[in-house]
């Protein structure tokens, strides 16, 4: 492997941030943010290959998880939590495990991501096997926790996959679909909560959204499948049953929708309802 280059710790390309104006800032930061997706598009290839083998998995009965630290465990979280209501699919199927536990949400755990034992630990909590597939999210790429636990994992004969922001890094050495979305040095030397934090957020939102088409959870462009959690979703999702089904009549086919509990099951039951 080439010599491993930790790009998120080298210094900020912009100096004296103190002396800068609030527009100036703003403005800088947008403009390294600007590169992030150009990143992304470099390695479609690799996302490609991890999102291929956690469809063929999931067809099979796995499950998907996400093992993670600090803003890298809390990004992962985000994405899980957000499957079951925007898609309809059990909890449980997509699982976020971050370093420290619950408490590691919303505020720092100390050396939690340097516990080399834990991570293995907490995806054994979870009944993880070789139907599963684990992606581990880092992105220095170094982070004990999560290498440990897909290097266990590698050893049980489960898929994992990696998501790290700095070329040729010791977790992609662990991973058997590794993505390396490569954004530079940050903004604020060091801060890796900003371009890296965005880069692992689309890197996220690309593989959890593609695998959920290819379950059949979207048709069209439709969210048919999402839970009806307040009154926004349940008028969208009436509006949904009108454009599907043809019908001028709103109050019917919200009805019709809260009966069925989704779009999908109100469509293929709305000529059946009376």
């Amino acid at each position: 492997m080439d010599k491993f280059l930790k790009i998120t710790e080298q210094a900020s390309r912009y100096h004296h941030l103190e002396k800068m104006s609030v527009l100036e800032i703003l403005g800088h930061i947008n403009q390294e943010d600007k590169t992030v997706p150009i990143a992304v598009s470099e390695v479609i290839p690799q996302i490609e290959a991890l999102v291929q083998a956690i469809v063929d998995k999931m067809l099979m009965g796995g499950r998907l998880f996400y093992i993670g630290a600090g803003t890298s465990g809390r990004l992962a979280v985000v994405d899980a939590s957000e499957c079951p209501p925007t898609y309809g699919v059990p909890y449980g199927l997509v699982v976020a495990i971050i370093a420290g536990g619950e408490k590691a949400i919303t505020m720092a755990v100390e050396f939690a991501e340097d516990d080399r034992e834990q991570g293995w630990k907490d995806l054994l909590a979870q009944h993880v096997s070789e139907k599963d597939v684990v992606v581990g999210i880092a992105a220095s790429g170094t982070t004990p926790y999560v290498i440990s636990a897909l290097e266990e994992c590698r050893k049980k004969n489960i898929i994992t996959g990696s998501i790290a922001c700095n070329p040729n890094s010791p977790i992609s050495s662990a991973a058997d679909y590794p993505i390396e979305v490569v954004v530079g040095p940050e903004f604020v030397t060091g801060s890796t909560r900003m371009k890296s934090g965005t880069a692992q957020k689309l890197v996220l939102n690309m593989i959890s959204t593609t695998v959920m088409i290819q379950l059949g959870r979207v048709e069209d462009n439709k969210m048919v499948n999402m839970q009806l959690t307040n009154e926004k979703l349940v008028d969208r999702g009436t509006k949904m049953v009108m454009e599907r089904t043809g019908t001028n009549d709103y109050n019917k086919a919200k009805e019709i929708l809260l009966r069925f509990g989704s779009v999908k099951k109100a469509v293929e039951n709305f000529k059946f309802a009376d």
